[in-house]
């Protein structure tokens, strides 16, 4: 019966001329009454946004570092390069052209037996003796993570004597960025619920302090979106205001890490800054509107 009636209204709604200037009195109500709302809530909103502004800090900060920390892992990872040895009537050329066609292979270097005696001559005092050396290749793999698998393309082929790469160093970028991340989305998670609860809370004494006014639009038949919105624009309004304020101490934080890479003579994440603070405002103003959603959904039956 009640979907029946729903699919009436929907039906009586498609063939009413939509009113667009009353559209905008109700948008132009809505707003006027979320900033009541605002007003209302006094110098409270000053402790919720800088809270939010200090939470978002945080993220924002262990974000950027984030980005940084493995754009240091990236490039030290494309310096690691597999060293492959010869078997002693070995072609390097034709070793080459083969290791060339495997998948994530970037370049292939040959360094001459010759080449390698003499340089190791000049280093060391060695006796006047025969070379032992191998011809070797250089393979470098286009990303850390495909080291492995090129290493083990390039072990099956049958000319080759041994292949070698700093493993443990692999492994430590590797792990260097499974942390990072993580901590990422521990920070994410935990700022997603700081965020809800201080909304959450807020928005309550927002219904409490409404509580008369709500029940007669209720009783007056007002949509519930009518009610709804202001409270979920209000904190959304939370999430914005203390992005804006978080901005300051991570434009901070941008310049420390740009003088580090600019130190180190690593390249800085390409849009890096601009990323951040889109997701920063993106996550901001969803927590807070969905803080505010639940704590409607929590204390109003609408």
């Amino acid at each position: 019966m009640n979907s029946s009636k729903t699919k009436i209204k929907k039906q009586v709604k498609k063939h009413i001329p939509k009113d667009w200037l009353c559209e905008l009195r109700i948008l132009y109500r809505l707003t006027k009454q979320t900033v009541h709302d605002i007003a209302r809530t006094g110098i409270v909103n000053i402790v919720i946004i800088t809270t939010m502004a200090a939470i978002l800090t945080i993220f924002g900060s262990f974000f950027r570092s984030a980005l940084s920390i493995s754009s240091f892992a990236h490039e030290l990872g494309n310096v690691l390069e597999i060293s492959v040895y010869l078997k002693e009537n070995a072609d390097a050329n034709v070793v080459k052209n083969r290791i060339k066609e495997f998948e994530h292979v970037e370049n292939v270097t040959i360094i001459p037996k010759a080449s390698s005696w003499s340089d190791l001559k000049r280093e060391m005092d060695l006796p006047d003796i025969e070379n032992p050396l191998p011809d070797t290749l250089h393979v470098k793999v286009d990303t850390p993570e495909n080291i492995e698998q090129v290493f083990s393309n390039v072990k099956q082929l049958k000319s080759v004597e041994d292949v070698s790469y700093a493993q443990d160093l692999a492994k430590k970028i590797e792990a260097l960025n499974r942390i990072v991340n993580m901590i990422t989305i521990f920070v994410v998670i935990i700022m997603g619920i700081l965020t809800i609860t201080i909304i959450n809370n807020t928005i309550q004494l927002v219904i409490q302090s409404r509580k008369e006014e709500i029940e007669i639009m209720r009783l007056m038949g007002v949509s519930n979106w009518y009610i709804r919105f202001p409270l979920i624009m209000q904190g959304a309004f939370y999430g914005f205001s203390g992005a804006v304020i978080a901005l300051l101490p991570l434009n901070v934080v941008q310049n420390g890490l740009n003088h580090m890479h600019q130190f180190f003579m690593v390249p800085t994440p390409l849009y890096a800054q601009t990323f951040v603070i889109a997701v920063m405002f993106t996550m901001a103003v969803l927590f807070g509107a969905g803080g505010s959603f639940l704590c409607i959904k929590k204390h109003l039956q609408v």
